[in-house]
């Protein structure tokens, strides 16, 4: 049977060009080389190396065998290394979600960025979910890490969940509307509004939160004729179907007829947790470690009164 060994100093033989140098290389005898090679050409049944007394020469064989050789010689290297950097937490992909209402900012885009540098065998795999379903996911083994916006209704004992930062909360209304002009608006004074999103009787997240907000004013949301949970709300605001209250950094990724306006800060408040599971791998325990830090190091836009990005860009 070939060993590795007979491998690996038939390819260092090779590549010194010389019996006398692959053997000081290797820190071994060239009598015990050269038995070596015997002993594999024996096994092989070939002749790969023609040979006098000071030079040899790589039969056809001995070429082939020495490509194929040195190939499979560095991928056992690096076999052995991706293995050592699994066992030590250093190595693999996490799949990370995110619901609709926590938009991947250019902010947290560059808190990923860093990470990966930081973290160099690790590939990042982004998805949407529902912040409940996200849970089940991530309780199921279906995805790592999932980054939440609060209330989550559904809770489980193998889910830890972890408040990263907070943002304001804005109505969102398309241009034209009796708002769209004003620096601030309170939530009373949305009574009678179209919301182009209403909540799921079963899920938390930031429907449920607004329509908790507009309950503690003494109504519910009036629900538009086309509704959304999803990004594309921003859409059906700017086609007049309603508004929406949403977290201040959907501005990044409004479209342009869509104008947003500040709510009193003691309405103005919402939250975002990271979740993983409890059990987890060492390279998903120490990428969210080190992501739910940088998260809450984020600093907290600051914005003049009244002054409103996507309304001055129009």
């Amino acid at each position: 049977m070939i060993s590795l060994k007979q491998m690996k100093y038939f390819v260092e033989i090779v590549d010194a060009g010389s019996y006398s140098r692959a053997a000081e290389r290797l820190y071994v005898a060239q009598s015990a080389l050269s038995r070596h090679i015997k002993e594999l050409e024996n096994e092989l049944q070939a002749v790969l190396l023609e040979r006098d007394a000071r030079h040899f020469e790589l039969t056809e064989a001995g070429r082939l065998f020495h490509q194929r050789s040195k190939r499979l010689l560095q991928e056992l290297a690096e076999t052995v290394q991706h293995t050592q950097h699994v066992s030590k937490g250093e190595q693999g992909t996490i799949r990370l979600l995110h619901s609709s209402s926590v938009t991947l900012t250019a902010a947290i885009g560059a808190v990923l960025q860093r990470l990966l540098d930081d973290f160099p065998g690790v590939t990042l795999e982004v998805s949407k979910a529902s912040s409940d379903h996200q849970v089940t996911d991530i309780e199921e083994s279906r995805a790592d890490l999932g980054l939440v916006r609060l209330p989550v209704l559904r809770r489980h004992a193998n889910i830890e969940l972890r408040e990263v930062f907070s943002e304001r909360l804005m109505v969102a209304v398309p241009r034209g509307h009796r708002l769209a002009g004003q620096a601030a608006s309170d939530i009373a004074g949305l009574r009678g509004e179209r919301f182009v999103s209403l909540p799921h009787p079963e899920r938390g997240g930031l429907s449920y939160l607004v329509a908790g907000l507009c309950q503690t004013q003494g109504f519910f949301p009036t629900a538009a004729r086309a509704t959304s949970r999803k990004t594309s709300l921003l859409n059906l605001i700017e086609a007049g179907f309603g508004i929406a209250i949403v977290p201040d950094s959907m501005r990044e990724v409004a479209p342009a007829g869509v104008c947003f306006v500040d709510l009193p800060p003691q309405q103005a408040g919402s939250a975002v947790g990271l979740i993983q599971r409890r059990e987890t791998a060492p390279i998903v325990a120490k990428f969210a470690t080190a992501f739910e830090q940088a998260l809450r190091a984020l600093p907290v836009p600051q914005r003049a009164p009244g002054k409103h990005p996507t309304q001055e860009q129009q």
